[in-house]
């Protein structure tokens, strides 16, 4: 059993939340995760103040943390450094480590850095991310969950508002699901969904399931559309061939996140519907 706690979008500048910051503190200890995942965006403008700041913050967490750049991360307005040094500060900052696989007791996560630095929101995967993470997983146990960490989503809000997925979102779908990957994690949008990959790319890709569970920003202003001036994030629990995303909502009167809504989904959840069939035509027969 495995349980992973998903932040995202924690933008530390001008629209960071320090009181919605420490609260997240405090209930990572009593959620007592076993690793700590942040999808990207660490800070508001790739400021070195604002990513010593981040670096601190995460240092605190007493469980391993794995993270990813997002597009914030990578200079706006400086477009030289933009351009030959994109990650120079959060290489120095945060780790210089833009695509990483951490293993722990039961799970394998391949994180991989989906911002690109000739554009400005979204991003892309490439060929050698998919082979990177295709060769982590072939070493992994195979009862171990899999999981691919990413900051641009590769699936669609259900409002489709502000809805462009990443370059090449099937492409990397159709990989993942080839690898046999449980789970996918990102952020990004500022609001939070969760879903299967079943739901978003039916057809050709419905042979197994991917879970998707979208982060909103957990520490800044940013929320959007339901979520707008509101802070997010996910606890993610496997037991029993069940993955469990529990989405936790700020609740500000209390002082503290609050579960919202509770998602139970089967490990390979097109083997789940291939069981459900078989029950059915026996039931007929």
């Amino acid at each position: 059993m495995a349980t992973i706690l998903h932040i995202s979008d924690l933008h530390f500048g001008p629209p960071f939340i320090p009181e919605v910051a420490e609260a997240v503190q405090d209930q990572a200890a009593q959620l007592s995760p076993d690793v700590i995942v942040v999808s990207g965006d660490l800070t508001q403008r790739a400021r070195g103040e604002q990513f010593q700041a981040a670096a601190s913050y995460l240092s605190r967490f007493d469980r391993p943390v794995v993270v990813v750049p997002g597009n914030h991360d990578v200079p706006l307005f400086r477009m030289w450094e933009r351009v030959l040094a994109p990650h120079r500060l959060y290489s120095k900052y945060i780790t210089p480590e833009l695509n990483s696989v951490t293993e722990l007791a039961g799970a394998m996560i391949v994180a991989l850095n989906s911002t690109r630095r000739f554009t400005l929101t979204n991003g892309r995967i490439k060929r050698w991310q998919l082979e990177f993470a295709a060769e982590a997983f072939a070493e992994a146990d195979p009862s171990a969950l899999r999981v691919v960490v990413t900051h641009h989503h590769l699936a669609p809000p259900q409002d489709f508002a502000s809805g462009k997925v990443m370059q090449h979102a099937k492409r990397s779908v159709q990989s993942f699901t080839n690898m046999k990957v449980d789970l996918i994690l990102a952020g990004h949008m500022h609001r939070s969904y969760i879903g299967n990959s079943l739901d978003f790319f039916p057809g050709q890709l419905d042979r197994r399931g991917i879970v998707i569970a979208q982060c909103g920003t957990t520490t800044s202003r940013r929320g959007r559309g339901r979520e707008r001036l509101r802070n997010t994030f996910n606890l993610i629990r496997t037991e029993d061939g069940m993955i469990r995303v529990a989405h936790y909502a700020w609740v500000s009167h209390l002082r503290r996140f609050m579960p919202t809504s509770d998602h139970f989904f089967p490990r390979g959840a097109r083997q789940y519907f291939d069981h459900a069939r078989e029950i059915g035509a026996s039931e007929l027969a």
